[in-house]
């Protein structure tokens, strides 16, 4: 059983599938000045892009780990964001945590679990 890796580095892939499930690698967005719904938009637009380019979709996500810089502080509007993209009735199983990032300034990221469209 071939395992297919897409945006390959020595470190990490962006996406290995293995059969019909798609993992993606923690997503950021871009603009690490931008606050939370703008950092969450970008995270998630990224986490679309990718998913197309590995034959899903977010209507086809098992699960997704949220990793917030403070889940005080960021948890509301990451949410606020989250529901205006999730249709309703497709929702993955879900753990929002509180971690130390790799840079400063990213408030959010996200690892998303998911099995193709066909």
């Amino acid at each position: 059983m071939a395992i297919q890796r897409l945006h390959a580095d020595r470190r990490m892939s962006q996406i290995v599938i293995h059969r019909d499930t798609v993992y993606l690698s923690g997503q950021v967005g871009e603009n690490m000045d931008a606050g939370i719904e703008q950092q969450t938009t970008e995270t998630l637009q990224e986490i679309e892009k990718l998913l197309a380019e590995a034959g899903s979709d977010k209507e086809h996500i098992l699960s997704v780990t949220v990793y917030l810089k403070d889940i005080e502080r960021d948890f509301a509007g990451m949410n606020a964001v989250w529901d205006c993209w999730l249709p309703e009735g497709v929702a993955p199983a879900r753990a929002t945590v509180e971690v130390g990032m790799c840079e400063p300034d990213i408030l959010v990221e996200m690892s998303v679990v998911a099995v193709t469209c066909g």
